[in-house]
C-alpha cells in the first residue's frame, strides 16, 4: 500500500497553487513533508469551493499569501501521522478543518465559545510552529498554507486539532466534504448561535450555500416564518425546498429598503436576522430588519479588503436588540461534525441540493469561473483515481449561488434607507 511505503518520507503529487492575486491556479508538482508531533498527512480524495476561498484569492496584500495552495473544504483518508496523534491512524476517513478544537484551552473546555484559544489560526503555516509542510519539487522554494487545511493537493498536511474522523460506512465522501465549512456554518449558527426557539420569524440576507444552510437549519428548528432575501430570482425555488417561506428581491420593492418590507412582513421585524455576503452595509440593514425588544442578528459573511465598520444606532441596543458574530456557526468540530453526519444519514439534514456541478482536478479553474459568475452553489472537485477520470462537467440543474462582488455592490445600493 502506499501508504506502507510513503510514511516518514516526502511525497511528491500534483497541487493547484495560488501565485498571483486572481489569476488561475496553476498545476504543480509539489514535495508534502512528512507529518511532525501532532500532524497528519491526508491523501485528499475530494475538496470543493467556498466563497472564502475566492476572497483570499482576489487578495493582494496579506492575509493572504503568496505561492499558496488554497482549499479547506475536503474529505480525505489518513496516509501517515506524526508522534503524539492518537485520535486517528492510517486508514481512517478524517475532514479537515479550519476550526482547531484542541479540547485542552479554555476555549475548547467551555460550552460558551468554539474559538481555540490553544492554536490559533496561523497565516501561511502549521499552527504549533508556524513551517510550511509545501514546497515546489523542482526548485525547494516554499509554498504556503491555507488557513490550516490547503485542501487543493493530492496530499496536504494538517495538525491534528483540525481533523475530524468520519465513519467509513457513513456519509459519503462528498456529503461529508460540505460539512468542513458552509453548510455546517450555516446550520450551526442557527443552533449554537442564534438558538433559534420554534415557531419565531427569520430573514437570511443572502442565500448562498451558507445562506440556505441557514434556512435549513432554522426550518429543522421549527421557524414558522423565514424569509430569504437575494438580488438572484432563481433562489426563490431551491429556497423553499430547503426551508424558505418567503423571498425578498431587493430589485422588486419599488425603491422600498428591505427592513421596511420585512417589519411589514412580521409585524415590527424578525426575531432572528443572518447575514451571509460578508458586507458590512448589509450587516447593518440586517440589523435593522430585527425586532425591537429581542431581535437577534448573526454575522456569518466573510468581508473581503478592506473592512468598514458596521453602523449600529446605540439606541436600538439599548431597546433590546443586540448584534454576534460567529465563526464556523459556533460549532465544535470533533464534537458537532458527527453529529450533523448522523442527521444527513438520518434523513434530517439535506446536502445533495448544495452539490450543483462535480468535476475532476484539473478543471478546478472552471469550478472558479463558475462560482465568480455565480452558476453554482458547491462544486466537488475529485481527484485522480477518486472520481476524476473520464469525469465530465455535471451539472444537476439545481438553484446556483450569486452573492459576489458585484452583487454586493448592488444589494449595497438598493438595501438601505435610514431607520425609521
Amino acid at each position: 500500500m502506499l501508504e506502507q511505503s510513503t510514511a516518514n518520507k516526502p511525497i511528491r503529487c500534483k497541487a493547484a497553487v495560488s501565485k498571483v492575486a486572481g489569476e488561475p491556479l496553476e498545476m504543480e508538482e509539489v514535495e508534502v513533508a512528512p507529518p511532525r508531533a501532532h500532524e497528519v498527512r491526508i491523501r485528499i480524495l475530494c475538496t470543493s469551493l467556498c466563497h472564502t476561498d475566492v476572497t483570499f484569492w482576489r487578495m493582494k496584500d496579506f492575509p493572504a499569501m503568496y505561492p499558496s495552495i488554497l482549499g479547506h473544504e475536503a474529505t480525505g483518508v489518513v496516509e501517515s501521522v506524526g508522534d503524539g496523534v492518537v485520535e486517528v491512524a492510517v486508514g481512517d476517513t478524517v475532514v479537515p478543518v479550519f476550526s482547531a478544537q484542541c479540547g485542552d484551552c479554555a476555549d475548547c473546555l467551555s460550552e460558551r465559545s468554539n474559538i481555540c484559544s490553544g492554536l490559533p489560526l496561523c497565516a501561511g503555516g502549521m499552527p504549533r510552529d508556524g513551517t510550511t509542510r509545501f514546497s515546489f519539487a523542482a526548485t525547494g522554494e516554499p509554498i504556503h498554507h491555507f488557513i490550516s487545511v490547503s485542501s487543493f493537493t493530492e496530499y496536504t498536511v494538517v495538525d491534528v486539532a483540525h481533523v475530524v474522523r468520519i465513519e467509513p460506512a457513513g456519509i459519503p465522501h462528498e456529503m461529508a466534504c460540505l460539512l468542513s465549512c458552509g453548510v455546517s456554518t450555516g446550520v450551526g449558527a442557527t443552533w449554537k448561535v442564534a438558538a433559534v426557539e420554534a415557531g419565531s420569524s427569520v430573514a437570511v440576507f443572502g442565500l448562498g450555500a451558507v445562506g440556505l444552510a441557514v434556512t435549513q437549519g432554522c426550518r429543522m428548528r421549527g421557524a414558522k416564518r423565514i424569509i430569504g432575501v437575494d438580488l438572484n430570482p432563481e433562489k426563490r425555488e431551491i429556497g423553499k425546498r430547503l426551508g424558505i417561506t418567503d423571498f425578498i428581491n431587493p430589485n422588486d420593492n419599488n425603491g422600498r429598503a428591505v427592513s421596511e418590507v420585512i417589519k411589514e412582513m412580521t409585524g415590527g421585524g424578525a426575531d432572528y436576522c443572518f447575514e451571509c455576503t460578508g458586507s458590512t452595509t448589509v450587516m447593518a440593514e440586517a440589523f435593522r430588519s430585527s425586532r425591537m425588544g429581542w431581535g437577534k442578528t448573526v454575522v456569518l459573511g466573510v468581508a473581503s479588503g478592506a473592512v468598514a465598520p458596521i453602523s449600529v444606532p446605540s439606541h436600538d441596543l439599548l431597546r433590546g436588540r443586540s448584534v454576534v458574530g460567529s465563526l464556523f456557526g459556533g460549532l465544535k468540530p470533533k464534537t458537532d461534525i458527527p453529529i450533523l453526519a448522523q442527521k444527513y444519514l438520518n434523513k434530517e439534514l439535506e446536502l445533495e441540493e448544495f452539490v450543483t456541478h462535480e468535476m475532476g482536478f484539473d478543471e478546478i479553474n472552471r469550478a472558479f469561473e463558475l462560482l465568480t459568475q455565480g452558476k453554482c452553489l458547491r462544486c466537488i472537485i475529485w481527484m485522480d483515481g477518486a472520481k476524476e477520470n473520464g469525469m465530465k462537467l455535471k451539472e444537476n440543474g439545481r438553484g446556483c449561488e450569486a452573492v459576489l462582488a458585484d452583487a454586493v455592490v448592488e444589494i449595497e445600493s438598493r438595501l438601505v434607507t435610514p431607520d425609521v
